[in-house]
């Protein structure tokens, strides 16, 4: 049974699950929701995500919003990305909710607000903010990385799918890695099936009106 993913190029929220997908050589289809014309707050859109957002996954009968939700239903779905315990199941737990507050949640706000806002809009003090939020993530990131291959026991897991959904854009912020994380990027980066997310799914490159 096919799976559908509703995303964009640009969302590293929507990457994580489409990386997963690619990563286990699923069975799956992108289906672009054109955001920055506001497709995510249609009513249509609305109607299959109450909460506006991106990504969306339909298996069957099956539903999901929030990436978090999404990497732990595909993970147990094809039994891939798994914790070895139940103590480190909760470590996964800690780390993608961590993810999703510090990490993403602020990376993916300033580039937002860096690349995708009007100049006219933009605000550098909040812009400035969110930058110094982000960069305290990743000093933890780095550290939690300091002579470990993978953010959770001794394989990957969807710990590291959900923190590594926005790396790959660090460049277009001018954020640079430490050495601990740009090592766990190029482990991902060379699993079989990697791609950009630029390259994973539809979007990009991005129309300018």
């Amino acid at each position: 049974m096919t799976y559908q993913l509703h995303c964009f190029a640009q969302s590293g929220n929507a990457y994580k699950a489409a990386l997963m997908l690619e990563l286990c050589g699923a069975d799956w289809q992108p289906v672009f929701v054109d955001f920055f014309k506001g497709e995510a707050r249609s009513d249509d859109y609305r109607a299959i995500n109450e909460m506006a957002e991106v990504p969306t996954l339909t298996h069957g009968d099956v539903r999901l919003t929030q990436s978090g939700v999404i990497l732990d239903y595909l993970s147990r779905e094809m039994g891939q990305f798994q914790p070895a315990s139940e103590a480190d199941r909760l470590e996964v737990l800690r780390w993608t909710l961590w993810d999703n507050h510090k990490l993403t949640a602020n990376i993916a706000t300033s580039r937002f607000m860096q690349l995708f806002l009007p100049e006219k809009h933009r605000n550098a003090d909040v812009i400035g903010f969110l930058m110094g939020r982000a960069k305290a993530a990743m000093g933890v990131l780095e550290a939690r990385l300091e002579g470990r291959d993978w953010l959770v026991g001794d394989a990957m897991t969807t710990a590291d799918l959900s923190c590594i959904g926005y790396m790959y854009f660090l460049d277009e912020i001018d954020v640079t890695p430490g050495p601990n994380t740009a090592a766990w990027m190029d482990r991902i980066k060379g699993l079989p099936g990697w791609k950009h997310p630029y390259d994973l799914m539809p979007g990009h490159p991005l129309e300018r009106s």
